[in-house]
């Protein structure tokens, strides 16, 4: 079942964590012997009666082993502090470039256009996009803690190398990281390998002091023998260092060879075209994917679309399956079929055009379906039919009516106003017209006085002139599409300036004493992705419904309400939503009034939730909504945004 895969693989990714600490101290403990060893031959002459196992015990060999161990370890926690600002912080580490949202490079746009495509399809905020301009190599990836917080690079080689259809496989490769929760655990797996690879830097160091200090002219026989000795140990440590570079690939290869296949076949799934992905793997294999302008390559090599550093043991330690073998496990034959396609092209012909074949129409790109409505099913349809009652089905998936609304969606806005919302101004202008767009100029007018000027935060009426009109002609459901096009402008504010945001939005909301369920939404959408801490990860702390009882109760009150038209048949529809997280629903009564403020909090703790137990949360939430027999645009948004809050992306509802 859909919902069972994605959220089964936000598990697996959590659980994989355990697995990666487990290699990581395994790693740890035999770095360490092999020190150890070297410090026991070194101090033989004082501790020669001594065998090995007793030298461990004694002073000098607690000593050395309390040394390796803190050295990992800080290696370690450095990096992951420095980590801690998330994707991008892995952009800069790098030395990759923001791409600009209005950049005006044919390329650059190209590669905006189709990340977009996607993010609005699954329902996940545009990720930030950099690009490493001195990359020749066809390579890619993602990072970050949380979906709404990604970061994507690619290579230069990449954008310009790639068709759009082939570029196309490659990003919808990343989304699916993004979406399976891969991200998070690559990250953490850098910041280990640092620690992995400290000793064997400090050898290097070791060998590098002594030999220019062989050039200096020596003051005794001592000190030479002291400097020979010096370079002996760090020799001995650099050796050691590569076996730490030995296990540190391991654990790449153990980690990611599995979620790269996966990766794989979910970009298929995304795109529906299987030539896409595989011309941009046969490219790769051509012309490789290696990272030469940055030491950080063997850092990245499990997070990348292909291998990022060249090894030696490649079939052992590599982090990807061979290119043919992914090529094969695509659609057996494609890789015949790309041979056969390559060699036909003419001799010095541009690579790009090489790779680019007509393609059957429903597999060129976003294949163009008629949307389907949402609507509940009956009991007697088929069971794939009933699974897609559920609403939870849908997160973290992109299927054909998603892709086609997302198309649609973005050939409907005029140019001048997708340009509106690539900068910051535009942007904000932006959150401001979804607020105000139904009322009259006059209120339109008052409304905006009550935001104080500034000269990007203030309000300013011409740009509200360029984008409410299409605000209004696209109707309700253009809210979370638009906002999510914004928010790469709306995340270079600076954290003064999002609180200003966010301090603006909240006089406008509350300037008519009311709240719409679009207001909620949007606002929780806003405080959600603008906070100061929206790009750290957020830690399972609840394993159980009962830990979280009174938030379930409070989103629960709020839904119920929503999707009723009285209070008798709310209080009726909240008690059998509610037996499902408790044994005795008569303990939680439906809440009169819930406010922001309460549902923040109460979406913030079933964030904390096990990913195992949000399904059941999205689904009862979906009762409510579909209660009445309808998906309302408004209720749908809602929900969308209730998903957001939890961490599981929902395509758009298509009509």
């Amino acid at each position: 079942m859909a919902h069972q895969g994605f959220f089964q693989r936000q598990a697996k990714a959590r659980r994989n964590t355990g697995l990666l600490v487990i290699l990581f101290l395994t790693a740890v403990v035999l770095i360490t012997l092999a020190v150890c060893l070297v410090g026991y031959f070194v101090t033989r002459s004082e501790s020669s009666h001594l065998a090995f196992h007793d030298w461990l015990l004694s002073n000098h060999g607690l000593m050395t082993s309390a040394v390796v161990v803190g050295l990992i370890g800080i290696g370690s926690l450095v990096r992951w502090i420095d980590l801690a600002g998330g994707g991008t912080r892995v952009a800069r580490m790098v030395g990759a470039r923001l791409i600009d949202p209005d950049t005006r490079d044919s390329d650059e746009r190209r590669l905006r256009n189709i990340v977009e495509e996607m993010a609005i399809a699954s329902g996940v905020p545009v990720p930030e996009l950099y690009v490493m301009d001195r990359e020749t190599g066809i390579n890619a990836f993602v990072a970050g803690y949380a979906p709404g917080e990604a970061v994507m690079v690619v290579t230069h080689g990449a954008i310009t190398q790639l068709s759009r259809d082939e570029l196309q496989g490659v990003i919808g490769h990343e989304f699916s990281h993004i979406l399976n929760g891969d991200m998070r655990i690559n990250v953490r797996l850098i910041a280990l390998l640092a620690g992995i690879l400290m000793i064997g830097q400090i050898g290097g160091f070791l060998i590098r002091s002594s030999f220019y200090s062989s050039h200096r002219s020596y003051r005794s026989s001592r000190d030479g023998r002291g400097q020979m000795a010096m370079g002996a140990i760090g020799l001995a440590l650099m050796i050691i260092g590569y076996v730490g570079v030995f296990f540190g690939r391991l654990i790449q290869s153990a980690v990611s060879r599995q979620r790269e296949m996966l990766a794989d076949a979910s970009s298929v799934q995304f795109t529906r075209n299987p030539d896409g992905i595989g011309g941009a793997l046969y490219k790769i294999g051509l012309k490789g994917g290696y990272l030469d302008t940055t030491s950080h390559a063997s850092d990245m090599n499990h997070m990348c679309f292909g291998e990022s550093a060249r090894m030696k043991f490649s079939s052992l330690l590599a982090s990807h399956p061979p290119i043919e073998e992914r090529i094969n496990a695509i659609q057996p034959g494609l890789m015949a079929r790309l041979r056969s396609r390559f060699r036909d092209s003419r001799a010095g012909e541009d690579l790009r055009s090489a790779g680019t074949t007509p393609t059957p129409p429903q597999a060129a790109g976003f294949a163009d379906s008629g949307p389907i409505p949402y609507r509940p099913t009956s009991a007697t349809e088929t069971e794939s039919a009933q699974n897609e009652k559920r609403l939870s089905d849908r997160v973290g998936t992109v299927n054909p009516q998603s892709e086609a609304f997302a198309i649609r969606f973005l050939d409907r806005l005029p140019e001048s106003f997708r340009d509106q919302l690539y900068t910051r101004t535009g942007a904000v202008q932006l959150c401001y017209a979804l607020l105000v767009c139904e009322l009259t100029e006059k209120q339109q007018k008052t409304r905006l006085e009550l935001i104080p000027e500034h000269p990007v935060l203030g309000a300013q009426p011409e740009v509200q002139m360029l984008l409410i009109p299409t605000i209004r002609a696209a109707g309700h459901g253009i809210g979370f599409p638009a906002l999510e096009l914004a928010m790469p402008a709306l995340r270079k504010l600076d954290p003064d300036e999002r609180k200003i945001l966010r301090a603006n939005v909240q006089k406008l909301v509350a300037a008519d004493k009311k709240l719409s369920l679009f207001e909620l939404a949007m606002t929780s959408f806003l405080w959600r992705h603008l906070s100061d801490g929206a790009s750290r990860e957020v830690r399972v702390r609840y394993r159980n419904y009962r830990q979280v009882g009174p938030a379930i109760q409070r989103l629960l009150s709020l839904l119920a309400r929503a999707g009723t038209n009285n209070s008798n048949d709310a209080e009726a529809l909240f008690t059998r939503v509610m037996s499902g997280f408790s044994a005795n629903p008569d303990e939680h009564l439906i809440l009169e009034k819930v406010g922001m403020r309460q549902l923040r909090e109460a979406l913030m703790m079933l964030n904390g939730l096990s990913p195992l137990l949000k399904p059941a949360i999205i689904d009862a939430c979906g009762d409510c909504i579909t209660h009445d027999g309808k998906v309302d645009p408004r209720e749908y948004e809602l929900m969308r945004l209730i998903a957001d809050q939890l961490d599981c992306p929902m395509p758009p509802l298509t009509r």
